[in-house]
């Protein structure tokens, strides 16, 4: 059985003690190990391990979607948690790369802490560009390929380069997927690849047609109206089982998922618990 229990999510909802923070944060369950994927901003993860339930001892490894601050700045916190000597942490090798948001100003937006003192703490780094089985059924994309012509992504995300800012395609973000007989558990982290595009590469790269569950970010709160729409269009002719989103997906596309998916619909809150 698969087990997926939010950490860190922007909500809370009837689980007294546990704290909200905007980032995410997942602890995976499944019988060839147990995984972390994200580790929220930092504030909530060491509070909501604990209320939940969960041991750090139990833990394989750890997974990084991708370098933003919001699913990267509990990562030294949970390595000095863990009693390991040495943490797989896997992640993209532009995990350490200089991002800003660039709204109202230049807000660095990348890991808030230097790859040296995560070693220090326990980190084993191990980067992959491509598809990769960690364990048994469970992948991570790498990166996913932008095949269709409206999920476009942020253009207020730049990356400081020898010829100065230039927008960031994020290309470190990565997904996980678990191969179940009921057919893909997808866990996204930010979505920052277009969901469509990284569904439909899942489906390619593992063969399995039928996608029964889909959690996590969406990154649609902040699109085009015309991305949004055609988003939940394609989603829909996906004949997804379950769908719960959360993070980055904002409250007004929320509502529109649950009104066109129904019963299939739900959200991802800290305390949310997934089995498959």
């Amino acid at each position: 059985m698969i087990k997926a229990t939010v950490i860190c999510e922007n909500t809370v909802f009837g689980n007294l003690g546990a704290i909200a923070e905007h980032g995410w944060s997942v602890y995976i369950e499944t019988e060839h190990g147990h995984f972390l994927f994200d580790t929220g901003q930092g504030n909530a993860l060491i509070n909501n391990m604990s209320l939940l339930g969960k041991k750090w001892s139990d833990l394989s490894g750890i997974i990084i979607s991708h370098h933003h601050c919001d699913h990267t700045g509990g990562l030294l916190s949970a390595l000095q948690a863990m009693p390991h000597a040495e943490v797989p942490v896997y992640s993209h090798p532009q995990l350490f790369k200089t991002s800003y948001l660039v709204r109202s100003n230049h807000r660095y937006i990348g890991v808030p802490h230097r790859e040296v003192a995560l070693i220090d703490a326990g980190a084993k780094f191990i980067y992959n560009r491509d598809f990769v089985e960690i364990v048994p059924n469970l992948f991570l994309t790498g990166e996913v390929p932008r095949t269709n012509d409206y999920e476009i992504g942020d253009t207020d995300i730049v990356i400081e380069t020898e010829n100065g800012y230039e927008i960031d395609p994020v290309e470190d973000d990565q997904s996980i997927i678990i191969r179940t007989k009921k057919g893909l558990f997808i866990i996204l982290g930010c979505s920052h690849a277009g969901i469509v595009n990284i569904i439909n590469y899942a489906i390619k790269k593992t063969g399995v047609q039928r996608v029964h569950t889909v959690i996590g970010g969406t990154h649609l709160w902040a699109v085009s109206e015309e991305q949004k729409e055609k988003t939940i269009q394609a989603l829909l002719e996906m004949d997804i089982e379950r769908i719960g989103v959360s993070h980055c997906t904002g409250f007004e596309v929320s509502s529109r998922l649950k009104q066109a998916f129904g019963s299939r619909f739900f959200h991802c809150n800290v305390g949310t618990v997934v089995t498959e």
